[in-house]
């Protein structure tokens, strides 16, 4: 099945972001990389900032010290909402030293070596959770509720620290911060605001929790906790943190493992050849990350210098928004970008950020991704989806795409 993205034919006026189809890119990204790949659009809230939208053009944007993550500057994107406390930025938001150390602290997490660590539980864990799908008695589930949701609930619990028996909470409480720019709904700002903040407060509770034992613990909130009490952070800085890998290290790989294995399942040719041909596998997983590009609409910047880009000048303290979902389908980079391809190279796309502030957790979600899919198509080859697509609700309005439910069946 290839990809059809509808087309437009003049220069989007509606606010920006504008609605997402349940897996293609808004039709108005491909028309502004074919006309006006560098453009100054009105966004939610009365706010103005600079779409980037080619490939090369998003990755120069990326990699430029002139251009700024930090929250607190003049022209930040914010969506209507309003300017964070000092103390709830988040280690995303900032840059330089700052930035390092979190960074630094983290690390050692994501390595390579903890991720061969991990690697036996992980399939342990995966082939425990199929075990549980397949002996599902009507041979039919919801994979969100089944697979997609476990697995990276489970992993965030070793490794962050947070209870997996919590994972209906987080994912509930995940699903409404990010839905802050629906513009279907007038109450999703006051929702995400107060989303976030029990989110905040369950990260809160846990990191007390941990502060008041000799011995903090070895996953990441003791990590945090034990740096607090060197004074290398604050323990408002260990809320932000742990705020930030639930939704990062939890919602993000979730969403990525229910729409692509809706989008394998759309595509039966290169299911099936990922099951006569595991070493596929690794490529596939990088196709999906590129094609799906599911964190479409968090990779926020401004400008701190005039800087010419695309033949267009932005002014300093401007609004920059390096679109990756729109530089992930760029022709010009991955030829007939618009179509799944799982024999594609396509490890370069954007999936995880470009730089500095790229996704500090891309090792563990390629990992976690791999492995499901690799014991899926081993195990259960007869997978199939059990609802016409047309029935299925996608997040189209949220900063992370995937589906709210996927009935499946084998």
């Amino acid at each position: 099945m290839t990809s059809t993205v509808p087309s437009v034919t003049e220069h989007p006026s509606a606010p920006f972001p504008w609605p997402r189809p349940p897996i293609d890119p808004p039709a108005e990204y491909q028309w502004l990389r074919q006309n006006a790949p560098v453009t100054r659009v009105e966004i939610f809230g009365g706010e103005y900032a600079w779409l980037v939208t080619r490939y090369d053009d998003v990755r120069s944007i990326l990699s430029d010290p002139r251009v700024s993550a930090d929250s607190r500057n003049p022209g930040y994107p914010r969506f209507g909402a309003p300017p964070e406390p000092e103390d709830q930025r988040l280690f995303l938001r900032m840059d330089g030293a700052e930035h390092e150390i979190f960074r630094n602290l983290l690390a050692k997490n994501f390595t390579l070596t903890a991720m061969k660590k991990i690697r036996p539980a992980l399939q342990e864990l995966v082939d425990t959770t199929i075990d549980a799908m397949l002996a599902t008695p009507e041979g039919q589930t919801d994979f969100v509720k089944a697979v997609a949701l476990p697995i990276p609930s489970t992993v965030l619990s070793w490794i962050l620290g947070v209870h997996a028996e919590d994972r209906a909470f987080f994912n509930k409480a995940a699903d409404e911060a990010l839905m802050a720019n629906d513009l279907t709904n007038p109450d999703a700002m006051g929702r995400a605001i107060a989303a976030m903040n029990d989110l905040r407060g369950y990260i809160r509770k846990i990191a007390n929790e941990r502060a008041a034992l000799d011995d903090p613990g070895d996953d990441i909130i003791g990590q945090l906790v034990a740096a607090e009490r060197a004074g290398t952070i604050t323990m408002m800085d260990v809320e932000n943190s742990g705020f930030l890998l639930i939704i990062a290290g939890h919602d993000t790989t979730t969403n990525m493992t229910a729409l692509g294995m809706y989008t394998l399942l759309q595509h039966p040719e290169q299911w099936a050849q990922m099951q006569e041909n595991p070493a596929l596998v690794r490529n596939a997983v990088e196709e999906l990350l590129r094609y799906l590009t599911v964190v479409h609409l968090v990779i926020l910047r401004s400008s701190t210098e005039d800087i010419e880009i695309g033949g267009v000048t932005i002014p300093a303290g401007e609004a920059i928004i390096p679109l990756n979902l729109s530089a992930n389908r760029d022709d010009a980079h991955f030829p007939g970008a618009d179509a799944l391809d799982i024999h594609r190279k396509a490890r370069d796309h954007f999936a995880f950020g470009y730089g500095v502030h790229q996704c500090i957790g891309q090792a563990l979600a390629r990992l976690e991704l791999q492995i499901i899919f690799e014991t899926l198509a081993r195990r259960v080859p007869t997978l199939k989806l059990a609802a016409p697509p047309e029935e299925l609700q996608f997040k189209v309005w949220s900063g992370i795409n995937g589906v709210f439910s996927l009935p499946v069946t084998w």
